[in-house]
């Protein structure tokens, strides 16, 4: 855990120093949300975009707004010194100490920041769609929130298929999204993603491709489909904060050549457009 950078309530802290109180609403109910960006040549990507979906999440569970200030504060302090050449930068805010049910009582928000160089993702990948669904009427569908038990579940089980990454349905039997990823497909030269509606995340890479596709001239649509579209689409990809456009070679066994045309044009307006600025 040395090479983890740990700034804790206006801290710099050991990765593996006590920092968190144990009864952190965070910690024994998952109260409290997280923010994850690309770090690429020690400056992270579209850090604005992620300070206003955070705020979104936040409002989502109640909690007040969080500081930004504060939070660019702890992004300042892991940040630097020795550049970080490629890595994950995450925020995360909870409700502060709190009982050990769910009831709050109030307190002071928690503020933790941490970076982590990371190897650059692979050319490609394999997904596999799992039983588990998303409950796009859930009280927190949408939110980024640190309650991330079901990810952690799909994405083992996704692991021990040798895939890369696991794909949701959601309890209308729709394509949703992955673990950490949003889900594109092409088909009939369409390009084609879930709505917010689905349940998905409003996945900051996921945002940026539809609006620099749709200024690009692409055909982008935003609807619901079966997730069996993943059995017959001619291409698929991923979109996060740190695999950017990331083509999938094999659905379930099937397998995908990559990048498709569609695919390769969307990677090289993804590409093009955030070399323009890190923070769009």
């Amino acid at each position: 855990m040395t090479d983890v950078r740990v700034w804790v309530d206006g801290a710099r802290v050991e990765a593996d120093a006590p920092a968190v109180s144990a009864v952190d609403h965070g910690v024994t109910v998952g109260d409290g949300v997280f923010e994850t960006a690309k770090v690429d040549a020690g400056v992270p990507f579209a850090l604005g975009r992620h300070l206003t979906r955070l705020d979104r999440s936040m409002a989502g569970l109640g909690l007040p707004a969080a500081d930004h200030d504060r939070i660019r504060e702890g992004v300042g302090a892991v940040l630097g010194g020795a550049p970080i050449e490629f890595g994950r930068l995450r925020w995360t805010v909870t409700a502060g100490r709190g009982p050990l049910g769910s009831d709050r009582m109030a307190s002071n928000l928690t503020y933790v920041v941490t970076a982590v160089p990371h190897a650059r993702p692979p050319v490609a990948g394999t997904v596999v769609v799992v039983p588990w669904t998303r409950n796009e009427r859930s009280a927190t569908a949408g939110l980024k929130t640190t309650s991330y038990a079901d990810n952690v579940v799909a994405l083992a089980r996704a692991h021990a298929q040798g895939a890369l990454e696991a794909i949701f349905a959601n309890t209308r039997g729709e394509l949703c999204e992955a673990t950490g990823s949003n889900v594109f497909v092409v088909t009939d030269g369409v390009l084609r993603t879930p709505p917010l509606e689905s349940g998905c995340l409003a996945g900051i890479t996921r945002e940026l491709v539809l609006e620099w596709c749709g200024d690009a001239g692409l055909e982008v649509r935003e609807e619901a489909m079966p997730v069996e579209v993943l059995a017959e689409a001619d291409e698929v990809f991923l979109t996060s904060s740190i695999k950017d456009v990331f083509p999938v070679s094999g659905v379930d066994g099937r397998v995908l050549d990559v990048p498709g045309p569609v695919t390769a044009r969307v990677m090289e307006v993804w590409s093009t457009r955030s070399a323009e600025t890190a923070d769009p």
